[in-house]
């Protein structure tokens, strides 16, 4: 414990900080689908999908693994860059969330670390090979491949069922939705978890508190389990609106479709080591399930602004990384006290502006138009 100084614990509680953003981000991962098809109710949702996000943490280090001795140099890595990447990465979970946009936490986590160790330790402390390997092909194939997927499933879920009452089959699907939903909130747990379970691991690497190449000890899995969980029940409603009924009029042979699919492709990717995206990843997956009931059942402007999202997050969340990386090399503990500040600051902002257009369960199924200029009123 003569390790843990005041510095390595303030990365530690911030690193639990970004967890539960990732959680409340990314709820509309696992539910989004089965709320529009009023398979659950939105508060039951949340906190099936609380609790197996916790479940998921203990089932899989790998994803952890590949954080803290993966994409960076943890020779190389100090506390206070760790604590300047995580600052970019909550910033832009926060910004996403206000719009109602649903972005990669995942990106905004690994470009918020790239940007701090590159600023931190120059190009060296980076490991790009590992980045385009880990992050950038999943990047690209795993929504592709989810939405391939759901798109063939949802097509012959409703070439079988076309002579079946369609009473009978919204039932029998709706009840499929709770098993897949309940699947990827476990996934979801599994792979995003790990990935501030890496962050801790790579900062008490840094401090000398564990060796290089270690694991997650049991308290950080434990911790980063309970956060992402937390973040999970108090449910990101303005995403899970943007992706139950902002992309497509999904039904439940769709939601099915999309939430199997999309558990197939995250759990196979955390089982290889893959810190994929599961935003973009079930966002591909809802795509090719409109895309599977009726072409052109898309709304695709709100998909476009979405991959717009995507494309900018990773280096955005460098940016904010990269500058508060600055600043602390600079000015030390007290560069620290200004980022932390001003992290605040922007954080109790964002929560203000957010209070003019409310979203929660009693509301989270009206339709809605996302866009990057601002929320659009909650009639739109």
């Amino acid at each position: 414990m003569d390790h843990i100084t005041f510095l390595v614990a303030v990365v530690i509680v911030t690193a639990l900080a970004f967890d539960f953003t990732n959680g409340f981000h990314d709820t509309a991962n696992a539910m989004a689908t089965s709320i529009a098809t009023g398979a659950l109710r939105p508060r039951t949702a949340v906190l099936i999908s609380g609790v197996l996000n916790v479940v998921g943490a203990f089932l899989s280090t790998e994803v952890a693994k590949t954080i803290s001795g993966g994409i960076v140099d943890d020779t190389l890595v100090t506390p206070g860059m760790i604590f300047a990447g995580l600052v970019g990465a909550i910033l832009w979970n926060l910004t996403t969330w206000l719009l109602g946009l649903p972005s990669s936490s995942s990106h905004a986590l690994f470009g918020g670390l790239i940007g701090a160790v590159w600023v931190g330790a120059g190009t060296h402390g980076v490991h790009f090979d590992k980045v385009v390997e880990k992050i950038l092909v999943p990047a690209v194939a795993s929504p592709l491949v989810a939405g391939v997927a759901a798109l063939i499933a949802t097509y012959l879920a409703y070439r079988i069922t076309a002579r079946s009452r369609e009473k009978s089959v919204t039932k029998g699907f709706r009840l499929g939705q709770i098993a897949s939903a309940s699947l990827v909130s476990l996934a979801h747990g599994t792979n995003d978890a790990q990935k501030t379970m890496g962050v801790i691991t790579l900062t008490l690497i840094s401090a000398g508190a564990l060796g290089h190449d270690a694991g997650p000890p049991l308290w950080v899995i434990a911790s980063a389990g309970l956060a992402i969980g937390l973040g999970t029940y108090l449910g990101g409603w303005r995403i899970i609106r943007t992706m139950g009924k902002g992309l497509t009029d999904i039904r439940s042979p769709q939601g099915f479709a999309a939430e199997a699919s999309s558990t197939a492709v995250i759990l196979t990717s955390a089982h290889l080591g893959f810190a994929l995206s599961t935003t973009q990843v079930c966002s591909g997956g809802i795509l090719g399930a409109g895309l599977g009931r009726r072409l052109a059942e898309v709304r695709w402007g709100t998909a476009g602004r979405m991959v717009l999202a995507w494309l900018v997050t990773l280096p955005a969340a460098a940016l904010v990384g990269g500058l508060s990386a600055s600043v602390v090399t600079h000015g030390g503990n007290f560069g620290i006290v200004v980022i932390a500040l001003v992290a605040l600051a922007v954080a109790a902002f964002i929560v203000l502006v957010s209070r003019r257009d409310p979203v929660h369960a009693s509301n989270v199924n009206e339709t809605h138009e996302v866009g990057l200029r601002g929320p659009a009123p909650a009639s739109a």
